[in-house]
């Protein structure tokens, strides 16, 4: 006799999670010396395109004297791009996380072999000739391959796969940036679309991994250095809001126009493996006049937050920035999202920052805060990353008195982005091919009901000595008996089995007993069991009813049916949707 407690709580911790903790924490410490590769590789492409240097160390394209020569550097690098995406895999194309969600969401997580190896080196052929993307997006998209490489050679689990890949992914993104909780919620938010221990947890594992060895190669510092902040007044808390509503507003427009200059592009009549030399024009133009916006731009973020640099200065990178980055990402090269939209967020918020201290210097608001709560509230209003975007802020800076600024800075920002947009600069484009992708997560409402609360607990039920003709005669003539399965029970009103009418029916002889018509061992659910068990048993099964049984798991005590589920699902939709009753 089989029960509903099998898998009762699939989001808690097992022995089963042990093991995947274990692999999740490989692949985490895996995603260290993956990230110094790509990082030194994107040094060593750069310093040889635009110094001619043997160098490994991260380089600064715009020091460079090539002139307007300088245009023909990002343009040769995304030939090779185009080349190696049209004939290598395609999906080394695009931002790395709107892919991965889709794998995870249409492909049971499994990411090809190939992209471990050819992301990453297209990302710093990309990135090392001038591109204007920051690293963390190719090796979010490596180490996320990674995780789900490990899930398809090993026996595991589909689910267990998605957390894996989910692993490697925050690990990637630690391992170059030094921040693990915000990487563990950017793993939650975007891509595990989920909140339970059992994918938590090795998520927690990879990411310590990852940050032990950070700190191992790098040593225990900001990423984004910046002079000490003050704590906010009240006042300036007013300030955060209205700006964190303005770049969530310039959020949305940058995500738009990101999409329709990726329209554009799939109308030209040219092969889609030419787009990212037409767009790396754009970044060679925009890098010979503004040599700032090429390469990573991790120094530019760092800048615009210590505020080294004037408003003029500020605006001229963000708006030269914003050009190049969406121009080149639209054209289909692979490079990410993060550090651009940082970049943007972090002038903008300065600018604005001036602006308010100016017109309005009554707020105190800081304009170096500002600049922080602009790099997060672009973020969080472009990607509805949240409680990442508030937190990697304050990992990368270690800002702590700018927490409560920037959570309702980053808050207004998804507020006025969900108010205007429906998908994001994640889900865009895996929207428009038809993928759903759930932007809100809750507790199951099946694992919170009680069988007993909704299974019919007078059941109508069969003698296992009765023969089926009388059996068949009494469901005829009985105006109680307008069911279509009926539990079998002994003398003792222990279960036996269930039957159904058609069961009945196609008894070759009415004198059998009931009980010799059972084909199989009865599948019960206790009284106490959740309405999740008795799915996942209906679910395994293929039954649609579950004799609900007592806690010698035995002695009939009811009878559910996906009519009894179903309506308690409408009772928690009428609750979440009716108003004053």
């Amino acid at each position: 006799m089989r029960t509903g407690h099998i898998g009762s709580d699939p989001g808690g911790v097992s022995r089963r999670s042990l093991y995947v903790l274990l692999l999740a924490t490989l692949i985490g410490l895996a995603a260290v010396p993956i990230a110094e590769v790509l990082m030194a590789l994107i040094g060593l492409i750069t310093h040889l395109c635009f110094q001619g240097r043997w160098v490994w160390s991260l380089g600064n394209p715009g020091d460079n004297h090539l002139g307007a020569l300088v245009i023909a550097v990002p343009v040769l690098g995304s030939v090779v791009v185009g080349l190696m995406a049209r004939y290598g895999s395609p999906a080394i194309r695009g931002h790395g996380i709107p892919e991965a969600m889709e794998q995870i969401l249409t492909n049971r997580s499994r990411i090809p072999a190939r992209v471990l190896w050819l992301k990453p080196l297209s990302a710093a052929i990309s990135i090392g000739t001038g591109g204007p993307f920051g690293a963390e997006g190719p090796i979010i998209a490596t180490g996320g391959a990674l995780g789900s490489l490990v899930g398809q050679w090993l026996h595991i689990t589909p689910d267990e796969r998605k957390t894996l890949l989910g692993a490697g992914a925050a690990a990637g993104m630690t391992a170059v940036f030094g921040t693990p909780v915000s990487a563990v919620l950017l793993a939650v938010e975007l891509l595990l679309f989920e909140f339970r221990p059992a994918s938590l947890l090795p998520v927690v594992g990879a990411c310590a991994a990852a940050a032990a060895g950070h700190i191992a190669l790098h040593g225990n510092q900001p990423f984004f250095a910046m002079p000490a902040l003050a704590w906010p007044h009240p006042a300036a808390l007013v300030g955060s809001a209205l700006l964190g509503a303005v770049v969530g507003l310039v959020a949305v427009i940058i995500t738009r126009a990101l999409y329709a200059i990726e329209d554009g592009f799939e109308r030209l009549p040219v092969h889609w493996m030419w787009w990212p030399a037409l767009g790396a024009i754009v970044v060679g133009v925009v890098g010979w006049w503004q040599p700032r916006t090429l390469g990573v731009g991790y120094a530019n973020i760092t800048d615009a937050l210590a505020g080294t640099l004037a408003t003029r200065a500020l605006l001229v990178l963000g708006a030269a920035k914003l050009v190049s980055w969406a121009i080149a990402l639209g054209s289909g090269t692979s490079g990410g999202t993060l550090a651009p939209l940082m970049t943007i967020g972090a002038c903008l918020g300065a600018v604005l920052g001036h602006a308010v201290a100016v017109a309005m210097p009554w707020l105190g608001l800081d304009p170096r805060l500002a600049a922080l709560i602009g790099m997060a509230a672009i973020f969080a209003g472009a990607s509805r990353a949240l409680f990442a975007s508030v937190v990697f802020a304050l990992e990368a800076t270690w800002q702590t008195p700018a927490l409560l600024a920037l959570m309702i800075g980053c808050a207004c920002a998804y507020l006025v982005s969900g108010l205007l947009m429906r998908e994001t600069i994640m889900t865009e484009k895996i929207a428009r091919r038809g993928v759903h992708v759930p932007n809100a997560y809750q507790a199951d409402p099946f694992m919170q009901e009680r069988v007993a609360a909704h299974a019919s607990m007078q059941p109508v039920s069969l003698q296992a000595q009765r023969l089926a003709g009388d059996a068949i005669a009494w469901l005829d003539s009985e105006p109680q008996a307008c069911h279509q399965g009926y539990p079998v029970v002994d003398a003792q009103g222990c279960v036996l089995g269930v039957l159904t009418r058609r069961d009945l029916q196609r008894a070759s002889a009415g004198d059998a007993t009931l009980q010799q018509l059972l084909q199989r061992a009865p599948v019960v659910v206790r009284a106490d069991d959740t309405l999740h068990d008795a799915l996942n048993l209906m679910v395994l099964h293929d039954i649609g009813r579950l004799p609900v049984v007592g806690d010698d798991g035995r002695t009939l005590r009811g009878m559910l049916t996906r009519s009894d589920v179903l309506g308690a699902w409408r009772r928690r939709t009428l609750d979440a949707t009716r108003r004053g009753h």
